[in-house]
């Protein structure tokens, strides 16, 4: 009733208990966020929302909408038409301190509740008709595991119904979370954020593979991609000149050989005038992805850049605003995703 009255109180709800409504007065409200702003990018499909959560920090969310027939697969047209994805944060900033993203200079902020991650879904709805979901925010998913799977829990039952093969969970590889993400999540979509074919090259781009070793993150995909038989989604961002050279990608080809993977090439998005990386050549990436392809057999897409101009690409969602307002948790309200039965 909430969802498709948005704008009710909780008393209006028919048909419950009289001892409910009550207790969903005094102790819950529909919604503890709200929509600050959306900006539109003036490539007409990506939509970016910041959303001020109830101890007034902000998180955003990105919602892109693509056309599956403009793509083709085989070599013919791909059957469907427009559909919506809303990539979605989990946390308020972010510890890994990947170099190459923004998220990654606010520092680490808090984690947001599991009502907090569903309301996103929510509120993009409004918007439009969310058909995928996937983690790839603000935030490491994995460092927020517990609101992570009770948040895809609500999202896969009543009333969004959304199937765990339209949801997909990013990670800077969090090994011991992607040892029990199939148990607690099966049929999940996994992307991992290599990002860099050898530790050493992995390390200087993610402080955080210091603690998830490239030998021992492989060892655990492997076991993931057995348990789950599913094929685990690699991201990998192209930076000029420190990851995207002939011998990187035989290097990343030598690795993934014997999973069953989809490789996607990222093009680096600009954080500012201070980056410390450039974006690799049209050419390089196409390079890249012919080694890949030809000589591996490893299927190999080039990710569309989307929402630059509203700083909705991938790697640059920031929240540069003050936080003055935050107040201390003891005095919040119970998101109502959170009520335990």
């Amino acid at each position: 009733y909430v969802l498709q009255n948005p704008g009710c109180e909780l008393g209006e709800i028919p048909d419950l208990p009289s001892s409910a409504y009550r207790l969903l007065r005094t102790k819950f409200k529909p919604f503890t966020s709200t929509v600050h702003s959306v900006f539109h990018s003036t490539d007409g499909v990506t939509t970016k929302l910041l959303i001020k959560l109830q101890n007034g920090a902000f998180v955003e969310a990105v919602i892109m909408t693509y056309d599956t027939r403009l793509g083709k697969y085989g070599g013919k047209p791909r059957l469907g038409g427009p559909r919506s994805t809303l990539c979605i944060s989990s946390q308020v900033g972010c510890k890994m301190g990947c170099k190459f993203c923004a998220t990654g200079t606010m520092g680490f902020k808090n984690n947001l509740t599991s009502g907090e991650i569903v309301e996103q879904l929510v509120h993009a709805s409004l918007l439009t008709n969310i058909r995928n979901v996937v983690f790839m925010g603000m935030g490491e998913p994995l460092n927020n595991y517990t609101a992570l799977v009770e948040a895809i829990r609500v999202m896969t039952g009543s009333p969004f119904q959304l199937s765990p093969k339209r949801i997909t969970v990013s990670t800077v590889g969090i090994i011991h979370a992607i040892n029990k993400l199939h148990s607690d999540l099966p049929g999940l979509n996994l992307a991992v954020s290599l990002h860099a074919p050898v530790q050493e090259i992995r390390c200087q781009i993610m402080p955080s593979a210091r603690a998830f070793p490239l030998e021992k993150l492989m060892t655990a995909l492997q076991t993931y991609q057995k348990n789950s038989q599913q094929k685990i989604f690699i991201e990998y961002i192209m930076l000029d000149g420190m990851n995207d050279e002939e011998q990187h990608a035989h290097q990343l080809g030598k690795l993934l050989e014997t999973f069953q993977v989809v490789v996607n090439l990222i093009p680096f998005n600009p954080i500012g005038s201070s980056s410390q990386f450039r974006t690799s050549s049209d050419q390089k990436v196409s390079d890249f992805q012919k080694i890949l392809r030809g000589t591996y057999n490893i299927r190999t897409t080039i990710r569309k850049q989307m929402g630059q101009d509203i700083s909705g690409a991938c790697g640059q969602l920031v929240v540069n605003l003050p936080d003055k307002r935050t107040r201390e948790n003891t005095s919040l309200l119970t998101d109502i995703e959170d009520l335990r039965i």
